[in-house]
This record gives structure tokens, C-alpha cells and sequence, in this order.
């Protein structure tokens, strides 16, 4: 099975992933993760992303959909992206991506959490980068930017909504109702 998570930051899509990719014997995939190990490899596309970042600047769709592709292409059981994409223009080029492979997504499961929720449960993880300034522009970019993804994969048949709000257990349990 090859699922996408879709949430803003603290909507618990970190803690679920554990959980299902556990469950379903399929390869988390987190970009901020794949683009360590490549630069930590030093393979070619590692080289160029670490240019890019030790200049401060955020790494191309084209570098992190080629290491997406390089790492999906040897899996056999599936996988889950986490942190991918983004918004729509990421969307539609890792559609094409997983077209080119015979592997396209068969699941997008958007965690639903109000934004309140988010915001206390970002404050509470204490990171120095999780202060209220951050955590409200960062509320702002999830609705311009990656909002628009649910009804981009809503129209291709793809996107479930659950509740992210509330008891891990039964956010996991509605989570696997709706792979079914």
C-alpha cells in the first residue's frame, strides 16, 4: 500500500506513522530523513542538496522527488510519505514521478485537528522553534499552501478526513477504517 499523510505540524501525523507502517509492514518515508541520509551518503543528489542547505536556502521538488524516487523504486512492500508533498505543484510532479514507476498512491489520509489543539500541543514539545509567532505562520502557510491538497487528491477518489483530536488509540483505529 503506498499512503500519504496530510496535516499541519502537531497534528499527529509522526505518531501515526509509527503505528502504521508497523501495522501494514510498509517503509516510512519522511523527507527530512531521506534527505540526511543521502547527504550523509554523499551520493550526488546528497551533494547537491547539501549546497543548497549549507547556503540557508530550502532544498528543490526536483532534488527531494529524485530521492523519493531512488528510495521507492527498491521497495516492494509499499511505503508512506510524511512531510510530502506539500502543495499541489509537488503533488501533481510526485503523481507523475509514481506514474513513471507503476507505483501510485493508493491512500491520502488528512489529519483533521482544530487549530487550538495544534497550537497547545506544539507549545507543550518545548522546541525552541515551537513558539506561538512560529506556530501561527506556520498555521497560515498549511492553509495557502497545503490545504488545497485535499481537494486535489478528493477529486481523485483518494482523500480521507479523520479526526486527529483526541485518544491516540482511536485516532489510529478510524485511521485504519478508512485504508480499508
Amino acid at each position: 500500500m503506498r499512503i500519504v499523510l496530510v496535516g499541519a505540524p502537531g497534528s499527529g501525523k509522526g505518531t501515526q506513522s509509527e503505528n502504521i507502517v508497523k501495522k501494514l509492514g510498509i517503509t516510512h518515508l519522511a523527507t527530512g530523513d531521506l534527505l540526511r541520509a543521502e547527504v550523509a551518503a554523499g551520493t550526488e543528489l546528497g551533494l547537491k542538496a547539501k549546497s543548497v542547505m549549507d547556503a540557508g536556502q530550502l532544498v528543490s521538488d526536483d532534488i527531494v522527488l529524485g530521492m523519493i524516487k531512488a528510495r521507492i523504486s527498491k521497495l516492494e512492500n509499499g511505503f508512506l510519505l510524511d512531510g510530502f508533498p506539500r502543495n499541489i505543484n509537488q503533488a501533481q510532479a510526485l503523481d507523475a514521478l509514481l506514474e513513471e514507476i507503476s507505483q501510485p498512491i493508493d491512500k491520502v489520509i488528512y489529519f483533521d485537528v482544530p487549530f487550538e489543539v495544534i497550537k497547545v500541543r506544539l507549545l507543550a514539545r518545548g522546541r525552541s522553534d515551537d513558539n506561538e509567532a512560529t506556530i501561527d505562520k506556520r498555521g497560515i502557510v498549511f492553509e495557502q499552501e497545503t490545504y488545497p491538497l485535499l481537494e486535489y487528491y478528493t477529486l481523485q477518489g483518494k482523500c480521507t478526513t479523520v479526526s486527529g483530536a483526541g485518544e491516540i488509540d482511536q485516532i489510529s483505529e478510524n485511521i485504519f477504517k478508512a485504508l480499508v
